[in-house]
C-alpha cells in the first residue's frame, strides 16, 4: 500500500502571490483534512447526512522555534505586507515537509516570540492548504 497525501487529493491551482516560502517546519507536524459536511438529525434518531462538496479540506499545522533575524522578518512581512500574503488574504507557494510544493494561505493570527531580536520564533502556524503546484 501506498503512503497517501494532501498532493493526491488537491486540484492543481495559481497562487495570488508568486512568491515560493521554504522554510522548513520545527518539531512536529499536524495534517487536518476533513469533508465539508452537515449532519441533521431528527427526533426519532435517524440522521440526514449532507456532503457540500466532493473535495476534502486540509490544514497543516506546526511551530518555528528559533529563526534568524532575517528569515523571521521574511515571514513578518510576507504575512503584514498587503501586496503578499495580506495577512489571512492572499495565497501564496509553499515548498512543504512532504517534499511538494503547495498553494497556501495563512489561517492564524502571526505571534513571534524570541528573547533577542536575532533569535524569533513562530509558535502555532497554521496554513490552509488550496492546491498544488503541479
Amino acid at each position: 500500500m501506498s503512503a497517501f497525501e494532501p498532493y493526491d487529493y488537491i486540484s492543481t491551482v495559481t497562487a495570488d502571490y508568486d512568491y515560493t516560502l521554504t522554510t522548513m517546519p520545527h518539531g512536529q507536524v499536524t495534517e487536518e483534512g476533513y469533508k465539508n459536511q452537515i449532519v441533521h438529525s431528527a427526533d426519532d434518531n435517524s440522521e440526514e447526512r449532507i456532503t457540500l462538496a466532493t473535495g476534502s479540506i486540509f490544514y497543516i499545522s506546526w511551530s518555528w522555534a528559533q529563526l534568524s533575524e532575517s528569515i523571521s522578518g521574511t515571514i513578518f512581512d510576507l504575512y503584514h505586507d498587503q501586496n503578499k500574503a495580506n495577512g489571512i488574504g492572499r495565497s501564496f507557494k509553499l515548498t512543504a515537509y512532504d517534499g511538494h510544493t503547495y498553494v497556501v494561505r495563512f489561517a492564524m493570527n502571526l505571534s513571534r516570540v524570541g528573547n533577542s531580536v536575532s533569535r524569533w520564533g513562530f509558535p502555532g502556524v497554521k496554513m490552509r492548504i488550496l492546491g498544488k503546484v503541479s
